[in-house]
């Protein structure tokens, strides 16, 4: 079985795009999902968050998620250790569930699939792409966040023309070209 990496920045619509694969019966595991249950679930990685960050980074609900979006949203260091906690976990995780699927490829979709690196086990990598200006647009009806908020979270990816160079295949999601001829496009390029 081949495994498919699919990304793009936050507010491209790489989750979108993803709904798209399933519709036409092809699974894919959300990382970044996951990430948020098993950050409430795994007791190793709770008790790991708390000792790098503190017990009250947590409460009766779980993660302080805009704690912790405050904290490493501005401190690059404190990424990299949240990362270094979460994304093991993830992967073990997404292993589990790749080798319980019965098809000829499965995508995973992950917000930061080059930056990790994680790209470099993949058999190929989807990129999603869309304008800075209309992915900020998306995000701020979303998630009823600040532009400035957005803005700090772009700024902790890769830049959009960074993750081109290293994608094998982009998928315009600006409006300009319809989706699904793309994606039906993909597959039969993928599934060869």
């Amino acid at each position: 079985m081949r495994i498919i990496g699919i990304t793009g920045g936050i507010g491209s619509g790489k989750s979108t795009i993803a709904k798209v694969f399933i519709s036409m019966g092809f699974p894919v595991y959300n990382s970044d999902t996951r990430a948020k249950e098993l950050i409430n679930s795994n007791i190793d990685v709770i008790d790991s968050i708390k000792q790098e960050f503190g017990d009250d980074i947590y409460s009766s609900e779980g993660l302080d998620r805009k704690k912790m979006a405050s904290i490493v949203f501005s401190d690059s260091d404190k990424l990299q250790k949240l990362n270094s906690i979460v994304h093991p976990a993830v992967g073990l995780d997404f292993d589990k569930w790749a080798n319980s699927q019965n098809t000829s490829f499965v995508l995973k979709e992950a917000a930061i699939l080059f930056e990790t690196g994680i790209y470099k086990s993949l058999d190929k990598t989807i990129l999603v792409t869309c304008p800075k200006e209309e992915r900020i647009n998306r995000v701020m009806k979303r998630d009823s966040a600040t532009k400035e908020a957005i803005e700090a979270r772009m700024n902790s990816q890769w830049s959009e023309e960074k993750k081109k160079e290293l994608a094998d295949y982009i998928i315009d999601n600006s409006g300009e070209e319809m989706v699904i001829p793309q994606v039906i496009s993909l597959i039969n390029r993928l599934s060869n």
